[in-house]
């Protein structure tokens, strides 16, 4: 099995999360190979290449303690007697069930199926597995817990470490959601604790995050942030769902604020992490969020963005519906039942013949890994605001455009670029000064930039984007604005009347001759201020992406484009277009209609690797052209 796939650009893997179609998070106590065999087959079968499987830990971890007077503790044991004298008893692991890996492990090799392995696997589709003698304590800062964890993930890669249908190590399954670390700093030094335990076991394989929701400031993602992962993992993961990630459940699920919100949040972690990221549980939550249909169309779309933007996979939740189980999870939690890929009888739905059709197009292409995306632009997230908003909305407007971004923190180094973003800036703490006066230091050699302002304060202000901000106050209705012969509206952020000085160019100007778009040349360099948040503006706007009577905010973007002209451009805004290497590129139509593409002048086609130059609705083309 090939233990760098994840890891190596231009590369895409395509899997599942699996549990047994008999019996769920109780596959382990209710273990029938036969069944975990047929499901096997049927999922390579599908051209599915890895699994992401696990041991849950009160499975594989089963301690009881036991108490003496006045509640005293004196030993943790299993619940029919002491923890045997060897190394797996001594780690407080059953024996039996590291046999039963053994044996799912070797089916799965037999299947040529690769395993994410998530070890510390405590909290399951809303129900918390912790061993009964853990339970009570806080998992992620108790000393004695801490221990326990150590031993069990010590005593497990160490078991398996030479089996060859794992190819990674995950830390488990959302182990941020299993209890509160306390800070920062707890959600630290815990993720260092289990790193530690599994290289300490094993370093030929890559440690996989496994967490979801995080962001690069703490005070949104309960301690846990993108940095401090990247700083312990080799891969980042996003768990990104419709139904449960902020600000993506508003638009049907096979419309263009939907189908880039993986894509978009993947490209956060790995950008400001540093380390290649992939969409490690993604799904539509079931036929309550959308016929079968749609999550194809939704399956389809994810698979050629993702693969487009360098995201390294593709695991759909799950592998098999769970509608007949009447044990928890299953019988508190609806949305969990209807999930799979299969239905328990093992009938296919509509998204997996998308991955089976993807597996063969990535299979028909005449280059092994797709050529290194270019990158026109890069998004700094700023503090005071909400990062995955604004990185989000961010995401989409460029992509509308025809500009393709790379996001970075505000507290690190800047990255090289010829043009940045600081869109919706918040608060009063939005950049410390040296790294503002760094960034003006980069537009004054050339570069370019753009700032949308909600509240947030810069200084200085006015002898860099040259207007006075005459007045403001909060906005108490609609500020209309014309700009490229297309209606705009304001409606978020704060009433500012901003009046221009000399050698600023006013690109638009609001009903009430207020400047709401304005440039002006920075030194070499050139900057652009927007006088309201239209990124925050559009995350809080159903529909505003796609809709039919939606204002093409993307204008505002587009002005950021510099000549010459694109090589490849359509009309229509849900065409995302990402170029690769010196002449290829990719087309992801994550509209209801057909895009048409259209060549700047001198540039020829060579051939189509897939579609063609009319892009069907929630499909994708890839090109080779020469200019």
């Amino acid at each position: 099995m090939d233990t760098i796939a994840l890891q190596r650009p231009g590369t895409f893997t395509l899997g599942c999360n699996y549990w047994a179609s008999h019996a769920g998070t109780a596959m382990w106590r209710n273990w029938h190979p036969d069944v975990v065999e047929a499901d096997l087959a049927r999922l390579a079968a599908a051209g599915l290449t890895t699994l992401r499987v696990f041991p849950l830990w009160s499975d594989f971890q089963p301690l009881i303690a036991l108490h003496g007077g006045s509640g005293r503790l004196r030993e943790f044991a299993f619940a029919n007697g002491p923890l045997p004298d060897d190394a797996v008893g001594r780690a407080g692991v059953d024996p039996l069930m590291l046999e039963r890996f053994a044996a799912f492990a070797a089916l799965a090799e037999r299947h040529g199926l690769g395993l994410i392995v998530g070890l510390v696997t405590g909290w399951m589709s809303g129900q918390l597995f912790a061993p009964p003698a853990l339970v009570g304590r806080n998992i992620h800062t108790d000393p004695v817990v801490l221990q326990w964890q150590s031993r069990f993930v010590r005593c497990f890669v160490e078991r398996f470490r030479g089996t060859p249908a794992v190819i990674a190590w995950d830390l488990g399954n959302e182990c941020n959601c299993m209890a509160n670390p306390g800070s920062p700093a707890g959600a630290w030094a815990w993720t260092a604790q289990i790193t530690g335990a599994i290289r300490s076991a094993d370093t030929s394989r890559p440690v996989v995050s496994g967490m979801h929701s995080l962001l690069p400031s703490p005070e949104l993602s309960g301690g846990w942030t993108i940095q401090d992962q990247a700083e312990h993992c080799d891969l980042l993961t996003t768990h990104p769902y419709p139904l449960w990630s902020r600000h993506t459940a508003q638009d049907p699920l096979d419309t263009i604020r939907t189908t880039m919100h993986a894509t978009a949040e993947t490209r956060m972690y790995g950008d400001i992490g540093g380390r290649p990221a992939f969409a490690e549980e993604i799904g539509t939550m079931g036929p309550m969020m959308g016929h079968w249909q749609h999550a194809a169309n939704f399956v389809r779309t994810n698979l050629f963005s993702l693969w487009a933007n360098d995201c390294r996979g593709f695991l759909w939740w799950c592998a098999f519906d769970q509608t007949r189980l009447s044990d928890t999870p299953y019988d508190w939690t609806g949305v969990e039942r209807e999930l799979g890929l299969f239905s328990e009888d093992g009938v296919a739905k509509p998204m997996v013949g998308e991955l089976s059709s993807f597996r063969d197009f990535l299979a028909g292409l005449p280059f092994a890994t797709l050529p290194e995306r270019r990158i026109d632009a890069v998004c700094i997230l700023t503090r005071g605001q909400d990062q995955w908003a604004v990185a989000y909305s961010a995401w989409i407007l460029a992509a509308q455009a025809r500009l393709s971004l790379r996001f970075a923190w505000v507290d690190e180094p800047l990255p090289e670029a010829q043009r940045y973003l600081l869109p919706s800036i918040q608060g009063v703490e939005v950049i410390c000064r040296r790294r503002w006066l760094a960034l003006l230091e980069r537009v004054h050699a050339g570069a370019e930039l753009y700032v949308s302002l909600g509240d947030g304060v810069l200084a200085p202000f006015t002898e860099v984007f040259g207007v006075q901000v005459q007045s403001r106050s909060t906005r108490r209705g609609p500020t209309g604005f014309a700009l490229a012969g297309q209606r705009l509206t304001a409606h978020h952020g704060l009433d500012l009347w901003l009046s221009a000085e000399s050698g600023t160019t006013v690109l638009a100007a609001a009903d009430d001759g207020s400047a709401m778009l304005t440039r002006r040349p920075y030194g070499a360099g050139q900057v652009t201020l927007c006088a309201f948040p239209v990124e925050a503006q559009l995350t809080a706007t159903p529909g505003g992406f796609h809709a039919p009577e939606a204002e093409p905010y993307h204008a505002i973007y587009r002005t950021l484009l510099s000549a010459p002209p694109l090589p490849l451009d359509s009309a229509t805004s849900t065409l995302a277009i990402t170029y690769h290497g010196p002449r290829h590129a990719v087309l992801v139509n994550h509209g209801d209609t057909t895009a048409e593409v259209t060549l700047a002048p001198g540039v020829r086609i060579v051939r189509w690797l897939r579609g063609g130059p009319q892009v069907a609705a929630h499909d994708a083309a890839v090109v080779e052209y020469a200019d």
